[in-house]
């Protein structure tokens, strides 16, 4: 090699840089080429030469490979340790420099620890409903069962039910399930608990085993053997202080002793709500054969390899051998199948989904405010970006470097937002209505955390890319000469307008969907229930079936309960109803009108109401036509009815219905046992305000045929109204059914607005989320809209001197900042209305008495945003008033 050559190869090295295959191949041609000089040296020819030296070289190829992974494993650990080198570097910058400016990190960190803790709260809300599964070996193969009537779906018949057990071969096990109620009694203590009357099958299909002692035995799901009982982990624990010696006691349910045989697991309570307790249901041969009695919820596991629709299929030809085998009953009843774990969810899945909707765009809205602050304060560092390129960053190693800021931002905000959410979940939990399915398990658990973790990342791309790429664009001679002020001024006034028009955008959908809620809660407030509900104290009690299998006597019983309640101080009148509005309890029944045929097609399908006298006048439930019961409506005497207007109209369209026959919940073809329409009260809204009324009638209790009280299992409801406050009337309930019977609990006590305002807690938790959460949204927004307007003084102070020298008065530069505030609003408001136009048709089936495209709510909306943008503006356009227009002009 020539010293030319010698001395440009390190020149060529500095300039290029060869790969590995390059440098190995270079390197053995060169051993080889010197061997061949020494060979011809000592006389050989130039062809023997080269031969020998690459024989006495040995395998080149194998060399070459072996040398190629060397190579490849020393640029590796170079350019590992250079990364790591230049990671290290970058994070000590980046503390330094958060440290420096503790101002500027505390609010960016703030703003975004606020996204980002209410998006992992809502997120907990949702995984612990809808995202975790459910606590069993196969949920997937886990299935409810349905009767259909005309369509919809409803619970199931005995018969049906055992049809399908056994008749169909798509089941691992097929389980009947009836929640009730049973009066536990241990020596002095007495308490009504929600209980389930279960077949044996029903921890088979589940697949559940017990922790304590068994399950229930085939033999024990039969009259007369079914005095066992199972205990739910909750009330052994917190009635029993989970003591393993329960197992073969006997407990009291209704005063009959039941022995326990068995203690559930921890994770077999889906709810707060579940089940506490379950015995057999012990079908008799009498029940196996009823068609027509629909109140079984059936939950079937799956054979292997079985779809639901093909079990579906095979449940369906079931139903219609079934149709053609009791047409009197089953004529228009099909069956559905549905995943237990939708069902167990229900529309919670939709609500919260929507929560997380909203609360990401919080999120966006707080990027976008802390991408606002990185732009101004890269317009600062302008000139420490241009040095930085000037001696030889690259536009990568520059983004990098600021990337590595905003990653640590989002970590020190991913911190604080882990806080944030830590209290926001209590809160959440703590104001969320009854019954929705494990939320109580919400928690900061691993896949929470995991969840934080990735939406503090991505928040830093989001917020810190775009500032990063503007920074390394940078025009570095006009940096250095004029600190970046004025040519990238104008560019970086784009992007920051155009942030904060995406905040007002997402603002104004966020805005929209609460005001939407908040004007159906309001409607609700106002919807007439049909019923007055102030001045009302009600409560459940439920006759044990052992004491009360004679109708006569229960019917006693209530009649002592309401005698004696009516006498009691502060009490008006009071009365007895199997269900009262807004409470549990009722059942349904075909009613059919006389002159039509009576078969199942003519049944119009209507809610029962047993109740004593005065029950109306208790409620005070307008009487639109005829009359209510009296005293004079007894067993032996005509039968009569009282209807609501909504079954008056369906029954008797157009025409009066008082004096009208109808036949209901006894007798047969040959004997309909009519009986007479004598009164038309208002429509109730039962339900709740949110839920139209239903049709309804009313019984007096001395006329219902004996079965009915197992119907409602002898439960009832009794109300008392009063001038003054109701719940001072608990202890004058419990009197009277003590009187009457001492070992009977007085349960579920409330005021009739206690119980109105529960049904309205999904309503408002809805509405007191999504208003929050739009409050929070329009703060960020009119701060973000603020931002901008301070650096647009900022920036323009040499425009505004100017034309304050020229005589523009302080109302011209006042115009001049509110221009420019209502050119962003203005923009954002066309864009976020078209958004909430397409958004708000999520919230259709959460609104009441309002329309997704409200212009009311629309309209008030923009008002607001209006209204905030203009006092967001009054500090910066103050403040361009006071431009001392000498300095502004020196300063140019």
């Amino acid at each position: 090699m020539s010293i030319l050559d010698r001395m440009g190869h390190p020149l060529r090295s500095m300039i290029w840089k060869a790969s590995v295959g390059e440098e190995v191949d270079a390197e053995l041609a060169f051993h080889i080429e010197m061997r061949t000089r020494q060979l011809i040296a000592l006389g050989m020819s130039p062809e023997d030469a080269r031969v020998s030296a690459v024989s006495r070289f040995g395998d080149v190829e194998h060399v070459n490979r072996t040398c190629r992974e060397i190579g490849k494993r020393r640029d590796r650990t170079m350019r590992k340790a250079e990364m790591l080198g230049e990671m290290q570097r970058d994070f000590g910058y980046a503390l330094r420099q958060i440290r420096r400016r503790p101002g500027f990190t505390a609010i960016a960190a703030l703003t975004l620890a606020l996204g980002i803790g209410a998006t992992t709260a809502i997120f907990s809300a949702v995984h612990a409903v809808v995202l975790r599964p459910i606590p069993y070996v196969d949920p997937d193969r886990l299935v409810i069962v349905n009767d259909t009537w005309r369509g919809e779906s409803s619970e199931m018949s005995v018969g049906n039910f055992n049809a399908y057990r056994t008749r169909s071969s798509v089941f691992e096990a097929l389980a009947a399930i009836n929640l009730s109620s049973f009066n536990l009694a241990d020596g002095d203590r007495l308490e009504r608990v929600i209980g389930a009357r279960v077949s044996a099958s029903f921890f088979q299909a589940f697949q559940a085993a017990p922790i304590r002692g068994r399950l229930f035995r085939p033999e024990e799901d039969a009259p007369g053997s079914e005095m066992v009982v199972i205990l739910s982990h909750r009330l052994w624990t917190v009635r029993y202080a989970s003591d393993p010696s329960i197992i073969g006691k006997p407990i009291h349910l209704g005063g009959i002793p039941y022995t326990v045989v068995g203690v559930m697991p921890a994770d077999f309570d889906l709810t707060s709500d579940s089940e506490e307790l379950w015995v057999p249901i012990a079908f008799t041969p009498e029940s196996l054969t009823m068609y027509d009695e629909h109140y079984l919820t059936v939950v079937g596991l799956l054979k292997r390899g079985v779809s639901p629709e093909q079990a579906l299929t095979s449940l369906q030809a079931i139903a219609r051998d079934l149709a053609t085998e009791h047409p009197q009953t089953n004529s228009q009843t099909g069956v559905s199948i549905d995943s237990f774990a939708e069902v167990m969810v229900g529309d919670y899945r939709a609500r919260l989904f929507i929560l997380l909707g909203a609360v990401t765009l919080v999120l966006f809205i707080a990027c976008s405010n802390v991408a606002n602050l990185l732009l101004a304060r890269g317009a600062v560092r302008a000139k420490e970006m241009a040095v930085r390129t000037a001696l030889g960053a690259g536009r990568s190693r520059i983004i990098r470097q600021l990337l590595t800021e905003s990653l640590l931002l989002a970590a020190v905000a991913g911190a604080l937002g882990l806080l944030l959410a830590h209290w926001g979940i209590s809160v959440l939990v703590a104001s969320a209505p009854a019954g929705v399915p494990r939320l109580d398990h919400a928690r900061l658990d691993g896949p929470v955390v995991a969840f934080t973790l990735v939406i503090a990342t991505l928040s830093a791309l989001v917020f810190g890319l775009v500032p990063a790429l503007r920074s390394a664009r940078a025009d570095v001679q006009q940096a250095l000469r004029e600190g970046g002020r004025s040519s990238s001024g104008h560019v970086r006034d784009s992007m920051r307008s155009g942030l904060v028009i995406a905040e007002v955008a997402l603002a104004v959908t966020l805005l929209v969907g609460a005001g939407l809620l908040i004007r159906s809660a309001l409607h609700l407030e106002r919807v007439d229930l049909g019923f007055e509900p102030s001045g009302v104290l009600s409560a459940r009690i439920t006759l044990p079936d052992g004491q009360y299998e004679n109708p006569a006597i229960v019917r006693s019983a209530y009649e002592r309960i309401v005698a004696e309640l009516t006498r009691a101080p502060g009490v008006t009148i009071a009365a007895v109803s199997s269900q009262a509005p807004l409470g549990p309890g009722g059942g349904s029944n075909g009613l059919i009108p006389e002159g039509k045929p009576l078969v199942i097609e003519s049944a119009i399908t209507s809610r029962l109401r047993i109740i004593t006298p005065g029950y109306f006048d208790a409620l005070r439930i307008p009487v639109r036509a005829g009359r209510t019961f009296t005293s004079a409506d007894i067993a032996g005497g005509p039968r009569v009815m009282v209807v609501n207007e909504a079954l008056a109209r369906l029954a008797y369209p157009g025409e009066d219905a008082v004096g009208k026959r109808i036949t209901c919940c006894e007798g047969g073809p040959d004997d309909p046992r009519y009986k007479t329409i004598v009164g038309v009260v208002a429509d109730t809204r039962w339900r709740g305000p949110g839920v139209e009324a239903s049709p309804e009638f009313y019984l007096p209790i001395q006329q219902i045929p004996p079965e009915a009280w197992d119907w409602i299992e002898r439960s009832m409801t009794v109300v008392a109204r009063t001038s003054g406050e109701p719940a001072r009337l608990a202890s004058a309930m419990r009197a009277a059914v003590a009187s009457v019977d001492p070992t009977v609990p007085t349960y579920d006590i409330a005021t009739m607005e206690e119980r109105l305002g529960r049904s309205l807690a999904q309503s408002r938790f809805n509405t007191f989320l999504l208003t929050t959460l739009g409050t929070i949204g329009l703060v960020l927004a009119a701060v973000g809209l603020y931002g901008v307007l301070a650096y647009l003084v900022v920036q323009r102070s040499h425009e505004i001197g100017v034309r304050m020298a020229l005589g523009a008065t302080a109302r011209d530069v006042i115009m001049l900042i509110t221009r420019q505030t209502l050119r962003l609003v203005i923009a954002g408001i066309v864009v976020g209305m078209v958004m909430a136009a397409l958004a708000t048709r999520l919230l259709r089936e959460l609104l009441v008495g309002v329309s997704p495209t409200d212009p009311t709510t629309f309209a008030s909306v923009v008002i607001v945003l209006v209204g905030a943008a203009l006092l967001a503006s009054v500090v910066p356009a103050r403040r361009a008033t006071r431009v001392d227009p000498t300095r502004a002009l020196s300063a140019s």
